[in-house]
């Protein structure tokens, strides 16, 4: 039997997941959290076989998480589930230690299937994903989209995503453990990247983006 611990901000989402998750035979959810701080003391405490980690929590957000983690050495399973772009997302989370990602708009089939190929030991990604990581890979170079938000860093993508939920720079930093006028200094990058020339108009465009993911 193994024991996993859901990692999400969304109640109804995680008790859907548990109830497919509890139908296998084989599996069973030992626990839930919905903030970073939460799901290190039930990590400590449960010490369960996999996480699964979605990249928005309540307070903090998931990438941290499991960048802290493998940080601290933990080799713990991790497949990272959320709503966001695969495209976007999956090198971030692969490169920062995660065995896998999937989006939750998955079919049932396939979110199992991710969870016992990463109980194995092994990596997943959907077919797309996998094969476009390969051709990056081989030919050297990304295929971008000059003015979309996969040309931020982690961390720029993080402040991004949390203007976009209307947080304020003061929250930002509080939530990252970074001083507010590091906060505004990642705006500023974000900006430039995204060839925005005001704030308004950043936090405009991380909302609409926000609101269609």
């Amino acid at each position: 039997m193994s024991n996993l611990l859901l990692i999400d901000d969304h109640p109804v989402f995680r008790c859907g997941l548990a109830a497919l998750i509890q139908a296998e035979p084989d599996l069973k959810v030992c626990g839930e959290a919905a903030t970073v701080a939460d799901a290190l003391r039930l990590i400590k405490q449960l010490k369960p076989d996999m996480l699964i980690l979605d990249l928005i929590l309540e307070e903090g957000d998931g990438l941290q998480l499991l960048k802290h983690l493998r940080a601290q050495g933990s080799t713990l399973p991790i497949l990272v589930m959320s709503m966001y772009e695969e495209q976007l997302f999956a090198e971030r989370v692969i490169k920062a230690g995660a065995n896998g990602y999937i989006n939750k708009a998955d079919a049932i089939s396939n979110v199992i299937y991710a969870i016992r190929r990463v109980l194995q030991g092994r990596i997943y990604l959907s077919d797309i994903m996998a094969e476009a990581l390969l051709h990056k890979q081989f030919n050297h170079k990304a295929k971008q989209d000059g003015s979309g938000p996969e040309k931020l860093s982690d961390r720029e993508m993080e402040v991004y995503m949390m203007l976009g939920r209307g947080y304020s720079t003061k929250r930002i930093a509080a939530e990252l453990n970074l001083s507010s006028k590091t906060v505004d200094s990642h705006k500023e990058h974000i900006k430039e990247k995204l060839a925005i020339t005001d704030n308004t108009s950043l936090i405009h465009h991380a909302v609409t983006w926000m609101m269609t993911r």
